[in-house]
């Protein structure tokens, strides 16, 4: 039978507390159970006058707003604001009223640029949840699992200009060129005298964003973007973040997050990563904390038709290498890059039956490069086959990937609408805070039981 509902409701005048129209099981209820959000007046009363000037906003309101537009992947702080003055729920959370009017979108702009901009508010945040999370026993840092991905920076890519900027030196470099001429004596080579020459490159930089990157990778967009370098647990709690522009590699990068990981959270014992970071000064790095690297295969990189690298047999004996019809090929030197070099004799090559499937040289020289540091990249490959570095390694499309899967798609993390690092850098532990503290929630809730 049709029938039709009257709207007279809209005008019905009803007696009703707030608390009541709040489902018992909303995740505002949820976080509102499990995290007292107290902290967050002591981390700011330093900027605020205590006994002068007009009455401010409640810290922990703009707080609270701020962590609902990350919460529930809102766009921007203008669009929270008005989701704020309809949703019964928000209202509840930050302890407004029907009636009480909801602060101006432009208020916690206002309180960052003022207040927050150059503090360490948001990464206080960040490890206070994420403390209260490790606190219930939902943590487990034993294994970390590290990656980056790209977030679209709020700049046109067309505005740029170019510019020849100084190569950063690397934290290891002191160490490979110590390393290096203690190798070459060894050898009895003469030491290689102190790089003198500046490494420079020319990059593009945006006239709109100039903290961002300009982000190039195989045949993808090319564009400005921020990287997120992030580690998280088995169970996919995030365990610390740095934001740099997209052209900073990864493997530059894991250095100083694992120094914060250790800080903040504590060493792991093992550490799983992607092909980006398997370099011979990842694994010694890793191998010398007494870290076990967990690293992928990687496909040999030369070219079809030809012997692969690991057909050259290293006899570390007479630090040599043989090669599939049994000849050696003797050290030559070590480059300033830390690489020695084995080369063979081109007198004994020339008439090899199988040596157009070993080089192309007009000298019938083959020439095989090895990293000082080789023994450690060898040792994580053994490592690789082993059944607990495999189910680790299976572990990242659930961890570190499923983390910026849901923060792309669930919290507004594909793309940006701030510029420059710091605020950039302010999304990043906001959306990840969030995270933590939508999973610290859900796993943690109990059903209220019935009076």
């Amino acid at each position: 039978m049709l029938s039709k509902h009257s709207t007279e409701g809209r005008h019905q005048v009803t007696l009703a507390a707030l608390d009541e129209l709040v489902p018992q099981d909303h995740l505002v209820r949820k976080i509102d159970q499990v995290m007292d959000f107290d902290f967050i007046y002591d981390a700011v009363k330093h900027t605020y006058s205590l006994d002068n000037g007009r009455p401010s906003v409640d810290p922990v309101v703009l707080i609270k707003m701020v962590l609902i537009q990350y919460l529930f992947g809102i766009r921007s702080m203008r669009q929270t604001i008005k989701e704020i003055e309809t949703n019964i729920a928000y209202r509840w959370f930050i302890g407004y009223d029907f009636s009480e009017k909801v602060p101006h979108f432009s208020t916690f702009g206002k309180n960052y640029a003022r207040r927050f901009h150059d503090s360490d508010l948001f990464e206080q945040i960040f490890y206070r949840i994420l403390r209260e999370a490790m606190n219930h026993g939902l943590v487990d840092p034993t294994v970390a699992f590290i990656d980056s991905t790209h977030v679209k920076a709020n700049a046109n890519k067309k505005k740029f200009d170019k510019k020849t900027v100084r190569v950063e030196t690397r934290s290891y470099q002191n160490l490979l060129e110590e390393e290096i001429n203690v190798d070459r004596e060894e050898h009895g080579k003469k030491p290689l005298p102190p790089q003198t020459k500046i490494e420079t490159k020319e990059v593009k930089i945006s006239t709109t964003d100039p903290e961002s990157g300009y982000y190039v990778k195989d045949e993808r967009e090319k564009l400005f973007a921020y990287s997120f370098h992030t580690a998280s647990d088995s169970r996919g709690f995030i365990l610390g973040s740095l934001v740099t522009g997209a052209n900073v590699h990864d493997s530059r990068m894991l250095e100083p997050l694992m120094n914060q990981l250790i800080e903040n959270v504590g060493k792991p014992t093992a550490l799983a990563v992607d092909a980006g970071y398997k370099t011979p000064p990842i694994a010694k790095y890793l191998i010398d904390q007494e870290i076990r690297p967990v690293m992928p295969y990687t496909r040999p990189k030369t070219k079809d038709g030809f012997f692969k690298k690991y057909e050259y047999v290293y006899d570390e004996y007479y630090d040599q290498y043989i090669c599939p019809q049994g000849e050696i090929l003797s050290y030559r030197t070590t480059t300033r890059e830390g690489y020695r070099q084995y080369a063979s004799n081109p007198l004994k090559c020339q008439n090899c039956p199988v040596l157009s499937q070993c080089t192309q040289s007009q000298q019938h020289i083959k020439m095989i490069h090895r990293h000082i540091w080789e023994d450690y990249l060898e040792e994580a490959n053994h490592l690789r086959h082993t059944e607990e570095n495999k189910e680790m390694y299976a572990k990242r499309k659930e961890t570190i990937e499923r983390v910026f899967a849901d923060a792309k798609e669930k919290h507004g993390m594909r793309w940006t609408k701030l510029r420059g690092l710091k605020k950039v850098s302010m999304q990043a532990m906001l959306t990840f805070a969030a995270m933590n503290l939508k999973k610290l929630a859900n796993w943690t809730w109990q059903e209220p039981c019935p009076a």
